[in-house]
């Protein structure tokens, strides 16, 4: 794994090299609801359709808003097993980003936006250590969600999440049994004083 810094020279290289660059995402809420693999091909069907957007611009050409299958002009050659998924044919390439240059250079785009986005959110949502952690599930990011728990940034059906989630209900659920018995609690006392 290369040093945040390399990354980010690397990164700046690439942009400045590459013709164009198109990077997508998938909400927390997106991975919920679908699943990781599934949103995973939600973000590279974008990423492929703000790259065609981006070659366009240059080749003084407008793709369509949603790509359709690539002529043979474009090659599609994404990093792990097939993702028929993705709706778009393409090549997969296991350990792509070890052993192709344009799949390892779209890697380091992809890591440094998401380390961007994690060092913004950090601020808004001081406490989870995402300024260091950049989202992974260190011992204090693990606290952070202990602590305050989860935010719209966090899966919920990532499995720690989801256990935590379920922690807070009971607990939840366990405050508010006490707090209904608590006046019945006060008035027993109160009999028993004036007796």
């Amino acid at each position: 794994m290369l040093p945040e810094r390399r990354r980010d020279e690397l990164a700046a290289i690439v942009r400045a090299k590459a013709l164009a660059i198109g990077v997508g995402a998938a909400s927390a809420r997106e991975i919920d609801r679908f699943n990781i693999r599934v949103a995973s091909a939600i973000a590279m069907r974008r990423a492929v359709g703000r790259c065609l957007k981006a070659l366009g611009s240059v080749l003084g050409w407008c793709p369509p808003a949603d790509p359709p299958q690539p002529t043979p002009q474009y090659w599609i050659l994404i990093d792990g097993l097939p993702l028929p998924e993705i709706g778009l044919t393409h090549d997969a390439l296991v350990d792509g980003d070890a052993r192709c240059h344009s799949v390892a250079a779209a890697a380091v785009v992809a890591k440094t936006v998401r380390d961007a986005l994690m060092h913004r959110l950090a601020v808004r949502y001081p406490g989870y250590g995402w300024e260091t952690n950049v989202g992974y599930a260190t011992e204090s990011h693990q606290e952070g969600l202990r602590r305050l728990g989860p935010t719209r940034h966090h899966r919920r059906s990532f499995f720690p999440i989801a256990q935590l989630q379920f922690e807070f209900e009971v607990h939840e659920l366990q405050t508010a049994e006490l707090q209904a018995t608590e006046p019945q609690l006060k008035t027993t006392e109160a009999q028993r004083h004036r007796e």
